[in-house]
């Protein structure tokens, strides 16, 4: 149920974020106030398939792009400094984790650590449209992909010695034990990680309202605070997916702008 109108006043009182070409906001608005465009082809490793192979002009087909143009966020390294998370946990984790928690930390420093107020009650609500991130991409291709190509192996090779060194390239190539379990979690995982890592023990959830989660984020925080279920919140947006992913399924809907 929508809050009634309030006289309360709702104080912004810490901010951070992290976007490309701009690893804060300062940087991010000068940007914007130079008109800078961040956009640039496809950086290198970035897509699964390598731009040459997906790129096709002649507009929307199956499995292809007809644009390699995107805004990509490129050489950040994570610190995991002053999170209550193993770092040995962290490192596992997709990048679109780091990303939030480092956001979700300058935030928290920029607010002064919240002085006086009780951590918790303190939430966490994020707006995190539901797609697939580079690891969970990286679990289907090792699981359904594998499958997929070990049928066609045993299908076109009658070597018992050849099938088992092609299922053993196979998996060498796709194994996704380099990450985290917990990656499965793709929409709920940031704003869990974010209340666990900053010790916040108020509400913590992430919502998908397509382009508009992060204002509806933004919405359901203050809704938290009028109520006075929480004395602070910490809201915003991200978005980190398999760009590639996006990239094709925006190029089927002939979508890209």
């Amino acid at each position: 149920m929508p809050m009634p109108d309030s006289p309360e006043r709702i104080a912004i009182v810490g901010v951070g974020g992290i976007f490309p070409d701009a690893p804060d906001l300062d940087l991010f608005w000068k940007n914007i106030a130079n008109g800078v465009d961040s956009g640039k082809h496809a950086p290198s490793g970035r897509w699964y398939l390598t731009p040459e192979k997906a790129f096709d002009s002649d507009g929307p087909k199956a499995d292809r792009v007809y644009s390699t143009w995107g805004c990509f966020i490129e050489d950040f390294h994570f610190d995991p400094g002053e999170l209550n998370l193993a770092s040995e946990f962290l490192d596992r984790l997709d990048p679109l984790v780091h990303l939030g928690l480092h956001a979700a930390r300058a935030a928290f420093r920029d607010a002064g650590r919240l002085r006086n107020t009780d951590l918790g009650r303190v939430g966490v609500i994020l707006g995190n449209i539901a797609l697939p991130t580079e690891s969970t991409s990286a679990m289907c291709r090792d699981v359904l992909g594998r499958t997929l190509v070990e049928t066609l192996v045993d299908a076109a090779s009658h070597s018992e010695a050849h099938r088992a060194q092609l299922n053993a390239r196979l998996r060498g190539k796709t194994s996704t034990s380099a990450w985290h379990p917990s990656n499965r979690f793709a929409a709920s995982l940031p704003a869990a990680l974010i209340a666990q890592g900053l010790n916040l023990g108020g509400s913590a959830y992430t919502l998908d309202a397509a382009c508009a989660s992060s204002l509806y984020a933004l919405k359901f925080a203050c809704e938290e605070l009028r109520s006075h279920r929480a004395d602070a919140m910490l809201a915003g947006g991200m978005s980190r997916p398999d760009c590639q992913y996006t990239q094709m399924g925006f190029s089927q809907l002939n979508a890209l702008s």
